[in-house]
């Protein structure tokens, strides 16, 4: 794949990679790949589109804290169910490994830049609130607790589409936004005396004065158009306030990468269909170009197909066709060397490219397509002389197996020399986690001489190396957690910048089936005679 950094006259203060739609793996896992490459050239913190107040619990994990097990920090260090991306699990990962024994200069620091809301409904400022006074000795609570009253009023989502319904421009609301401010006041008062946590606390005093702003905006008697564009210009500036925080707090340290939807990222106006009305808002990005001028880079993600989301190919002629048509693998592209074309149609799973999004971006990710467990097996029946086998009821196969793939190279059925599994293995094979929603592996059967070249250890010595590997992480090519000792490796989820030495792997192992194959033809062939 093209480097980035390629494709950048200098450095940025803030390097912006988008993505296209949200639930396609292949992004995250490149923007890994990214990030930590980034980071050997001085990158030190990453943003992503997620709560920034629960953000700060994934960066406790991140820097190591050992009252912040990896679980909590994927289920409360994300919001908009962000931390069940597998992907983002590896992010962690990945951060905490690089952290451990570096100096504090050069640690990786983890932030989300979005506001604690939804478009379509935003909770009380109430635990915001309390983990300020708790930080500054103030107990408020009785106060507050009586001015947001029941949380459902706060919640109420319908009060989005009737603002008369919205509990922002109540005298409550509006004594709250006093508390607030006083609050963030007070806290900048004690800065001196109570830099230990200051920070953390400073992130939640802002979270509610956020959330205030969002529903006082949700209150506004306005059409219903012009409020939809108001609503989704609130979250976006509150994310660029957040964005311009983090800057702040990081400029000493070194470029912050951030990650988000290429409509909260790009420099011209955002447009989305909301209720069957288009609006339009200014988007962070757009605001951020705005004052950070040529210190702000913006990379825009693009897609040609992806089968989880249900996304077929694109026409020749469009943006993404063009693009496709230059490389089978992903790559950054210079927006300045894409030529004009057509504007891709599809509906709201996947924001296509058009000629002003690429007018005003630095750079193009096209990704050809992500990859899944259909993907892969297509690669694999394209090789000479493999039949696949579907374990299913009908085979007779356990029921804890079903959908799983095996790969032969003639009649013999009793060692395939790739699989592709979705389903642990209870009490045997559960290291990878194949639980989890979407998540699969690509096994294949390597060979002694291999399996040592790739891991530094001949395959008998597997058990004594276990340890070493995290058999759960994706995009990475290590032994079979439970087939090591037979020469096999395996690959989670492997993302489509991988897809070249899968496709090395995979001719090693079809040669070894084709040899067995053809051996055991010679051997029947001879005993006949």
């Amino acid at each position: 794949m093209t480097s980035l950094l390629d494709l950048l006259a200098a450095t940025p203060s803030l390097l912006a990679l988008g993505e296209p739609t949200h639930g396609e793996s292949a992004f995250l896992q490149i923007r890994n790949e990214t990030f930590m490459s980034l980071t050997e050239h001085g990158y030190r913190s990453i943003a992503l589109e997620s709560d920034r107040a629960a953000g700060l619990i994934a960066d406790e994990f991140v820097r190591g804290d050992g009252a912040v097990t990896l679980d909590r920090a994927l289920a409360e260090g994300f919001s908009h169910g962000f931390g069940a991306a597998p992907a983002n699990r590896d992010l962690l990962l990945r951060m905490r490994e690089w952290n451990t024994g570096r100096p504090t200069s050069e640690r990786l620091t983890f932030h989300g830049f979005d506001a604690p809301l939804e478009i379509e409904g935003a909770p009380s400022p109430r635990r915001h609130l309390a983990r300020v006074g708790d930080f500054l000795g103030l107990d408020r609570s009785a106060e507050i607790d009586d001015l947001i009253g029941d949380e459902a009023r706060w919640s109420d989502t319908a009060a989005i589409w009737e603002p008369g319904r919205s509990i922002g421009r109540s005298t409550d609301a509006q004594r709250l936004r006093v508390i607030a401010d006083d609050l963030l006041t007070e806290l900048y008062l004690q800065a001196p005396r109570r830099p230990a946590g200051w920070q953390a606390a400073f992130v939640h005093a802002t979270s509610a004065v956020a959330l205030l702003r969002y529903h006082a905006a949700a209150a506004a008697p306005l059409a219903q158009e012009e409020r939809f564009a108001r609503l989704a210009g609130v979250r976006d500036a509150l994310m660029a306030e957040n964005l311009l925080a983090i800057r702040a707090s990081e400029a000493h340290r070194g470029p912050t990468l951030v990650f988000a939807h290429n409509t909260h990222l790009q420099r011209h106006q955002s447009t989305m269909t909301m209720a069957g009305t288009e609006v339009s808002w200014a988007g962070a990005g757009a605001i951020i170009a705005a004052l950070l001028k040529d210190q702000y880079v913006l990379v825009v993600g693009s897609l040609g197909a992806s089968p989880t989301l249900g996304i077929g190919a694109p026409a020749t002629s469009t943006y993404e066709g063009r693009l496709q048509q230059k490389t089978n693998h992903p790559g950054y592209v210079r927006a300045s060397e894409i030529g004009p074309a057509e504007r891709r149609t599809h509906d709201y799973r996947y924001f296509p490219l058009d000629q002003a999004t690429i007018d005003h971006a630095d750079a193009v990710l096209h990704i050809p397509t992500g990859v899944d467990a259909s993907v892969l097996a297509d690669r694999i029946l394209a090789l000479p002389g493999v039949e696949q086998v579907v374990a299913s009821e009908e085979n007779g196969s356990p029921e804890g197996a079903w959908g799983d793939r095996f790969f032969h190279v003639g009649p013999d059925r009793r060692q395939p020399f790739a699989t592709i599994v979705e389903h642990d293995v209870p009490g045997f094979d559960e290291a990878s986690q194949l639980d989890r929603p979407g998540v699969f592996r690509l096994n294949l059967d390597l060979g002694r001489a291999e399996f040592e070249r790739l891991f530094g250890f001949p395959p008998k010595a597997f058990e004594d190396h276990r340890h070493t590997f995290d058999f759960a992480r994706l995009d990475t090519l290590v032994p079979h957690p439970g087939y090591a000792l037979y020469g096999f490796g395996s690959i989670v989820m492997p993302g489509p910048q991988m897809l070249p030495e899968v496709d090395r792997l995979l001719a090693i192992a079809h040669a070894r089936a084709v040899d067995r194959h053809q051996r055991a033809a010679r051997r029947a062939a001879d005993q006949q005679g």
